[in-house]
């Protein structure tokens, strides 16, 4: 046997990343992690703690409250939450396809206008669109008050659809989230080869049949995804579906909380609603575990726009332009109506105080995520091992929940420690301090942090995996410790999707209610929050500053979406040799 006497560079270590084999008896050893590993399991901790204090409910007694609620609520909250979510997810899969389709392969009048202003939905909250669209249409509204006043009408005499209805839910959750489905869609058309189209059209297959047959296949997974997405938010919509008078799980979360006072009668329903976002993950990955969706070529070629005819073309602007009017243009309009028009000086002075409030809460969370962010992908980057990378699957679960149940499982856990704190305080100094971390700054933002450190994380893993390991190599081999490598040079390199990730995070925050609503401190409300009860105390024109700043805000990430919409692959040239 021989050993090698080489010396170890500066800064180099020797041991393996991850977690290292200290001791070992026969076949097993015993893990030491390193600081990088404990760190993410550390944050990763941050998505565990309220998923356990939820399905830990399920052993306590509600004192007869579920029971109660499963003989008359219960039957009605799950049916209203299926029919929405099926209804949306089906209409938001279709438009975001359909549109998808023709903005990419087809030629007709504003095709470029509304390749970007499709997404522009993304900006408008559903629970802000649900108050303009209350606004608008309701009896009293300025619609039917004109339809009575011009054709004279009386309240018999006509009818007109009822916004506060389960099909008004499912028309404003779908008019402000099918651009997830259209965006994923694009994406998938756009990396697909024109040449295995021009395959199928000479095999006999036309336009219509060729779509259904290969690029909708193709772009299977990608809409599939889009879809879960728009499912995650539907089963989280809190604001929406309770202005449309609905009640689902996530509403009866809320209300046997603050109505019935009931803990664990809340956190089991939050674990009903928890099961069945599991229960839609598992079967969309069990769906496509086996199918393979890919171009068997390596050659690529554009896709060549079709030029539609008049008729045609008035069709597709119509098909196009129906959703982003329902979803921005009416919502965005009213809004800007009300605070022209009815608006006073004094709700914009308050708006423009809360708006502090959001912006310094979403401020410290939007540097806080991309903080964790950094350490767990960083983590995960340095080690191969499973812990590493169950940290970084478990942290990114945290956006799949719903706010209601991310609210309950953050409150539980902080009220039993600060009684815990209380009477440790009672037994030493004979005092009790209160409440030190319910209903605190520090309450909302580790609601903030479990709900959107997903959206960070998935946008820095992308990133680092784009920088290559020999780059690691080179700055180790000249004494640069792991944290001036990820100071020094990784966090260079990728400041355009680390603002691009805290951008993210910062807008989500502005919008999110429900975390907000059920963690924040007494008197310290935000734009959303102030929004939500004004308009719950139909006040909308004292609402409408607020709503604006959060549509303006919302803006953001979707003029940073709009930027990826262009094709990303240049045509292969041909080999003129």
């Amino acid at each position: 046997m021989t050993t090698s006497n080489s010396p170890t560079p500066p800064g180099v270590s020797t041991e393996k990343p991850g977690f290292v084999s200290t001791n070992s008896v026969g076949r097993f050893a015993l893990p030491s992690f390193s600081a990088w590993t404990l760190l993410a399991l550390a944050v990763s901790a941050l998505v565990v703690v309220p998923i356990g204090t939820v399905l830990f409910s399920l052993t306590q007694d509600s004192q007869g409250e579920w029971a109660h609620l499963a003989a008359t609520r219960l039957p009605g909250y799950l049916i209203n939450t299926l029919i929405i979510a099926v209804g949306v997810c089906t209409c938001a899969a279709g438009i975001g396809t359909a549109t998808a389709w023709l903005v990419t392969t087809c030629d007709f009048p504003c095709r470029r206008l509304f390749s970007w202003a499709l997404i522009l939905p993304l900006a408008v909250p559903a629970y802000i669109a649900a108050y303009a669209y209350a606004d608008l249409l309701q009896f009293s509204g300025p619609l039917q008050t004109w339809l009575r006043a011009t054709f004279e009408w009386n309240r018999d005499d006509y009818w007109f659809p009822d916004i506060r209805t389960r099909g008004g839910a499912i028309f404003i959750l779908t008019a402000t989230l099918y651009p997830y489905v259209y965006l994923a869609a694009r994406t998938a058309f756009l990396e697909q080869s024109a040449c295995t189209l021009e395959v199928a059209r000479t095999l006999g297959r036309g336009p219509w049949r060729a779509f259904v047959s290969v690029a909708l296949p193709l772009a299977r997974p990608s809409i599939a995804a889009g879809t879960a997405l728009v499912l995650m938010e539907t089963l989280a919509d809190f604001g929406a579906v309770e202005h449309c008078a609905v009640d689902t799980l996530a509403t009866g979360v809320y209300h046997t909380w603050r109505s019935l006072e009931n803990h664990v009668a809340a956190a089991q329903l939050a674990s009903l609603l928890l099961g069945i976002v599991a229960l839609a993950v598992c079967l969309e990955a069990l769906a496509r575990r086996r199918a393979r969706h890919h171009q068997l070529s390596n050659r690529f070629k554009t896709i060549r726009r079709k030029r539609l005819g008049p008729i045609s073309s008035a069709l597709a602007m119509l098909l196009c332009g129906l959703p982003m009017l329902a979803g921005f243009m009416v919502p965005a309009g009213i809004f800007v109506y009300r605070a022209i028009m009815t608006g006073d000086a004094r709700g914009a002075e308050i708006a423009i105080s809360h708006g502090k409030n959001s912006l310094l809460l979403a401020s410290i969370a939007a540097v806080v995520a991309v903080v964790f962010a950094v350490l767990v992908t960083y983590a995960h980057r340095l080690s191969k091992g499973r812990i590493a990378a169950i940290a970084a699957r478990v942290t990114s679960l945290g956006y799949a929940l719903p706010g209601t149940v991310l609210g309950l499982g953050v409150l539980i856990p902080l009220t039993f420690l600060d009684h815990r704190i209380n009477d440790l305080t009672q037994w030493l100094f004979n005092t009790r301090p209160g409440l030190l971390l319910t209903g605190t700054a520090f309450a909302v933002m580790l609601g903030y942090q479990t709900r959107f450190l997903g959206v960070a994380l998935a946008m820095l893993q992308s990133a680092f995996q784009r920088v290559r390991p020999s780059l690691d190599d080179a700055a180790r081999t000249l004494g640069a410790s792991r944290w001036r490598l990820v100071l020094l040079v990784h966090l260079p390199i990728l400041r355009a999707s680390v603002l691009a990730a805290g951008l993210l995070v910062f807008v989500d925050v502005v919008k999110e209610l429900p975390v907000t609503l059920m963690l924040r401190p007494f008197n310290f409300d935000t734009l959303a929050v102030r929004t939500y009860q004004l308009a719950s105390d139909e006040r909308l024109d004292q609402a409408a500053f607020s709503a604006l700043l959060i549509i303006a805000l919302g803006l953001i990430p979707v003029a940073l979406l709009a930027t990826l919409l262009a094709p990303r692959r240049a045509p292969v040239k041909k080999n003129t040799e």
